[in-house]
């Protein structure tokens, strides 16, 4: 069997942890030396392919690639770019294996969320539509925890961590200022159509009263009446009130709260800030002093408070995609199984990317309490196992320490440029 190279491309919002998915990528197939010749990354994903701008990992050592476990962002950049179907734009298809034809690519390797998944898919085609055989194998990563056929989704463990840690943390400090200043506090967090992350913040509070007192989901349409109601009824109750609201929050007709009247370059509705919205409702209705804080990028860089559980898992699915392409697997995705809820027990296993891609996964009604409000006890028994563990990073001079790459380019073998 001829020796052939990989192409390894990180996809749509980067995680805490996509960057050990990466390095179980690239050390997995580094020991198997007889089959995989180079792991080439894609510059800014799928579109190092199309421009040929691919980064030659064989140069990093190997100690600048495990410090990819403990790096935050995308080591070798992301990008938000979806795919046309073949019929559709035969023109991306026949370039991207131009650009895999000149440097002797046999494996594709793509690690994003639903739409990434897609990508990935599409590309496994090319064997049977258009006659280039290459081995693809989908890697799962998206802090939305919204991937089916999955347990859960990489990435997300930490963002979950990281906001029931900072919806703790926060609340005690409300706590200790509301008899004589701010009585409502509200976090924005990310999720578009599925509540896992801002379910997340439920962790946080263990029994009656304790904070967040107000969640809300995108699965339950959002109702002003009763969000002001049991906003006001807990600042009587206890003194302060605080909100994790998901940026996906969303009236019955299915309009977004936060809806900014615009779309982004996957077609999906751009959102301006639920809790700015939502605190100008309090003010208005309630006149009680508020504050409002956006996660927004730092939920899902923060690497410094990663779950152990999540590390472990991201580098398991890279370690596993290669394997299964090793295998002579092809158009699958890597999922993680859980094999046993107490103790926490998990597996990997595998899904037929034509049923992954474009799939949501959204929160089942029973995680959601009946007042459309909280989190109910099988909810939490899902989350807490997966930001369990800590995986602090090295320290330097009191900050983190980061992977610094060459990302060296390889050298253009086609004369033509390609234009998106």
């Amino acid at each position: 069997m001829a020796i052939k190279n990989a192409f390894y491309a990180q996809s749509g919002g980067v995680t805490a942890v996509i960057n050990a998915s990466a390095c179980g990528v690239i050390q997995t197939a580094r020991k198997h030396p007889d089959q995989i010749g180079k792991v080439y990354a894609g510059r800014n994903g799928i579109i190092g392919a199309l421009k040929e701008e691919l980064i030659d990992t064989s140069l990093e050592s190997d100690d600048a690639i495990q410090a990819l476990i403990h790096t935050p962002g995308g080591a070798f950049g992301s990008c938000r770019y979806k795919l046309k179907n073949i019929s559709e734009n035969q023109r991306e298809y026949e370039r991207l294996i131009e650009v895999f034809r000149a440097h002797d690519i046999g494996y594709f390797f793509y690690n994003g969320g639903g739409d990434s998944q897609d990508t990935a898919y599409k590309v496994s085609q090319l064997a049977d539509r258009m006659g280039y055989p290459i081995t693809c194998i989908g890697v799962p990563k998206t802090v939305d925890n919204d991937l089916p056929f999955t347990d859960c989704c990489p990435g997300f463990g930490s963002v979950a961590k990281y906001i029931a840690t900072s919806t703790l943390e926060a609340s005690l400090d409300i706590k200790s200022m509301c008899e004589t200043s701010t009585k409502v506090f509200i976090l924005e967090v990310m999720g578009r159509h599925a509540g896992w992350i801002a379910a997340a913040g439920g962790l946080a509070g263990q029994s009656e009263g304790e904070p967040p007192h107000v969640i809300l989901f995108p699965e339950i349409p959002f109702n002003r009446e009763k969000f002001l109601e049991r906003v006001d009824q807990c600042v009587r109750d206890y003194g302060y009130c605080v909100v994790v609201a998901s940026e996906g929050a969303q009236y019955e007709d299915g309009r977004f709260v936060a809806d900014a009247g615009a779309k982004d370059a996957f077609g999906h509705t751009q959102l301006g800030g639920v809790a700015p919205a939502l605190a100008n409702m309090v003010k208005q209705a309630l006149g009680h002093k508020y504050h409002w804080a956006v996660a927004d990028y730092l939920q899902r860089a923060a690497r410094h408070i990663a779950s152990a559980t999540d590390v472990e898992q991201a580098y398991a699915v890279g370690k596993a995609a290669v394997e299964m392409a090793l295998a002579g697997k092809q158009a699958l995705m890597p999922t993680i199984v859980r094999d046993q809820a107490k103790p926490y027990r998990w597996s990997i296993g595998e899904a037929n990317l034509s049923e992954v891609a474009n799939q949501e996964k959204k929160m089942p009604i029973h995680y959601i309490t009946d007042n459309g409000f909280g989190i109910t006890q099988d909810c939490r028994d899902y989350l807490q196992p997966l930001i369990a563990g800590e995986s602090f990073p090295p320290f330097d001079d009191g900050l983190p320490r980061v992977a610094k790459l060459k990302n060296q380019l390889v050298e253009k073998k086609l004369r033509t440029e390609f234009e998106l």
